[in-house]
């Protein structure tokens, strides 16, 4: 009995969910897109994307640094996110350093679409004997 009790607590405590697929590929997607216009503008084919053309036209012409900064505040905010995601995981009871590492990289990829589903997560309260 006391190794059922065990490995229910190990399971709670290895707690890990990956991230929903769109808000990951949008995520994804987004920040790659950020990184093209930032370090390639000259071979993105503006014409071929629609409304999306003119108005990235007009901002790597006009306010390339801004992209250039908003670029970098993006992976610091991820950054940001993901130590946010290991301190919840300690609040929340997640010991497991192989959870929490886990956590941290899902949550640098991809954002708030990893935090939001660590956010959610509610412990089971263990009956104190």
């Amino acid at each position: 009995m006391v190794v059922a009790k065990s490995e229910g607590s190990r399971a709670a405590t290895a707690y890990f969910r990956t991230s929903r697929a769109l808000p990951s590929l949008v995520t994804v997607v987004g920040l790659g897109y950020f990184a093209w216009v930032v370090f390639w503008p000259q071979s993105i084919p503006y014409q071929n994307l629609g409304p999306l053309g003119p108005f990235t036209q007009y901002l790597v012409d006009h306010h390339h640094a801004l992209l250039r900064n908003g670029y970098w505040l993006a992976w610091l905010i991820h950054v940001g996110e993901s130590l946010c995601a290991v301190v919840l995981c300690k609040s929340k009871g997640i010991t497991d350093g192989r959870a929490q590492l886990l956590w941290f990289l899902q949550t640098f990829l991809f954002g708030i679409a990893s935090l939001s589903i660590l956010i959610a997560y509610r412990p089971k309260h263990q009956k104190q004997t």
